[in-house]
């Protein structure tokens, strides 16, 4: 899912998303809750209209930026959690049914449980308190009322620590969602911790409803999951790598910003039948972004973006012939091991 963190995959129309690929779009609820409020997004038809693009679109919840912001952060208790909106510093709350009222409003067609994402550095009693209070918080969001046909996802907790993250799988699961999710990974522990827990944690979520890794982007980390069971991921790599001038090829990551594409004639990717390999070289990329263009991060956000799009349809062929581990080796021996999305 690219990321429309404000309504908005940077850089990128509805149009355009669609051409390369794209099915569903993830909004950001925090970032949308302050600017521009729910309640005028509802007042223009909802997120949808008011964004233009008429697929799915999933909202999380905004918990990971409540508890990402640590230094905004002014308390979580068993009613919900406070804290200074980064925006103009005030002081904000959001509890279950508070999230679950504003992503109502939005109209998302799947809205995420407010859950709590305690840091890799989270002491023991930090981690139970945290999957206590997703557990807790979950069960209220789900008796609060969603949108019409709005579908709701639990997620699970309990970091790296097996029992801890089997217990909030667990009690996630029998609260009966539509969808569940794995929180709290990616956030600073080991690449090889991250995928040790996936690996134990994804088969305890049910087969017949969908698979979510919050925040894995990466081509390699994107079929690691996969490889262990997740169904949907989401990420701003893509994007935030086409704005700094770097393309996501099987070469690895190009820096466009490298001299030694100054006169390079070749198109960012062979074979990419994105807009920017099949008109422009990487020569003329280079000085774009060199020149600080527009265009050239444009561009390079296209690309990057329908990399990925082709990267999961061919893992999705490659499961569906029964090759998928065979597909897997081949694109690590090319692209190696990419650092993880946050």
């Amino acid at each position: 899912m690219p990321v429309g963190t404000k309504g908005t995959v940077k850089g990128v129309d509805p149009d355009e998303l669609r051409r390369l690929g794209a099915s569903i779009l993830l909004g950001n609820t925090y970032h949308l809750h302050f600017r521009p409020g729910a309640q005028a997004v509802a007042d223009l038809g909802g997120l949808h209209a008011f964004m233009g693009w008429d697929g799915p679109i999933l909202t999380d919840s905004g918990g990971f930026q409540v508890f990402s912001l640590r230094d905004t952060l002014l308390g979580c208790d068993e009613d919900g959690v406070t804290f200074r909106s980064v925006y103009d510093g005030e002081s904000a709350r959001f509890t279950p049914e508070s999230v679950a009222a504003v992503q109502a409003l939005l109209g998302s067609d799947i809205a995420m449980c407010l859950d709590v994402c305690p840091p890799v550095t989270a002491s023991g009693a930090d981690a139970v308190r945290a999957v206590e209070l997703t557990t807790t918080w979950a069960g209220r969001q789900l008796a609060a009322p969603r949108a019409e046909g709005q579908l709701l996802f639990g997620i699970a907790q309990g970091g790296v620590d097996p029992e801890l993250r089997r217990r909030s799988v667990e009690e996630i699961v029998e609260l009966g969602f539509d969808g569940h999710a794995l929180g709290g990974l990616s956030v600073g522990e080991s690449r090889d911790l991250m995928l040790e827990t996936v690996a134990a944690a994804a088969p305890l979520l049910p087969a017949d409803r969908p698979r979510y890794f919050m925040g894995i982007g990466d081509p390699m980390g994107i079929l690691d999951v996969v490889e262990r069971g997740i169904d949907m991921f989401d990420c701003v790599l893509p994007t935030r790598l086409g704005r700094t001038g770097s393309a996501l090829t099987w070469e690895g990551r190009l820096n466009l910003k490298n001299a030694r594409f100054a006169r390079d004639p070749a198109p960012l990717e062979d074979g990419c039948d994105c807009p920017g390999c099949t008109r422009f070289s990487r020569a003329y990329i280079r000085h774009l972004v060199t020149q600080q263009e527009i265009l050239g991060l444009r561009l390079l956000t296209l690309h990057n973006l329908r990399f990925l799009f082709r990267l999961t349809a061919r893992a999705r062929e490659a499961i569906e012939a029964g090759r998928l581990a065979d597909f897997k080796r081949e694109a690590e021996s090319r692209l190696g091991q990419e650092p993880p999305c946050r």
